[in-house]
């Protein structure tokens, strides 16, 4: 493709207001062509094979199948064709998997028009770009690493999954034959372990892991 043509990019997003406000910015921009647009990571990997556009804009939180897993469906199928994440969240785990998967930029959806339309022409350029909070996930992952379940013992990850089925604390040492005592102990290394303070970020940590 010669310098001159614009970039073509595919919107990927399950809200519709957000595509709309996504397609009027880059109507704003004579060097950014709008050419598709998909409600899901399913529909993003057809269109993406039918359009080839150069830059697709992937939201990560969506039904059928999300940005990650269509990053990667994309990445693979078309190398040459660049994935910025475009999403309202930076969990560390997220900004990994949305990485691992092949995305060249993460940036929160609060970005600026200027922001983002530098971003898409430096992913189309082969330069990645993160916002601020995406640097801080990866930098917080570096020197906090995650916890896989092989960590916690046997008996802890009794105690994580019954957690995450909503079990109070005594009705988990009813559930196992313990005392509450040894129970709250269980507890206190599930929270080190996984390097939270509360059972509601115990329990939100499970299930964004997959621990249980």
């Amino acid at each position: 493709m010669s310098e001159d043509k614009p970039i073509r990019v595919l919107i990927v997003d399950d809200h519709a207001v957000v595509r709309g406000g996504l397609s009027k910015f880059l109507q704003m921009h004579k060097d950014l062509n709008l050419v598709g647009e998909a409600e899901n990571g399913a529909e993003a990997v057809r269109l993406t094979r039918q359009l080839q556009p150069n830059v697709v804009l992937m939201d990560l939180k969506m039904p059928e199948m999300d940005g990650v897993a269509a990053t990667r469906e994309i990445r693979a199928r078309h190398p040459d064709v660049r994935v910025i994440v475009l999403t309202s969240f930076a969990e560390d785990n997220m900004v990994q998997g949305a990485l691992q998967a092949g995305a060249t930029g993460y940036l929160l959806k609060n970005v600026s028009g200027a922001e983002l339309a530098a971003a898409i022409r430096a992913a189309h350029a082969g330069r990645m770009t993160l916002s601020s909070e995406a640097t801080e996930a990866l930098v917080h992952a570096a020197t906090h690493p995650m916890v896989a379940a092989d960590d916690l013992t046997e008996r802890e990850r009794e105690v994580l999954a019954l957690m995450v089925d909503g079990l109070s604390n005594q009705e988990i040492a009813a559930r196992l034959f313990l005392s509450l005592g040894t129970v709250k102990f269980h507890a206190g290394n599930i929270y080190s372990k996984l390097g939270v303070d509360s059972r509601v970020a115990a329990v939100t940590l499970a299930l964004q892991r997959r621990l249980v």
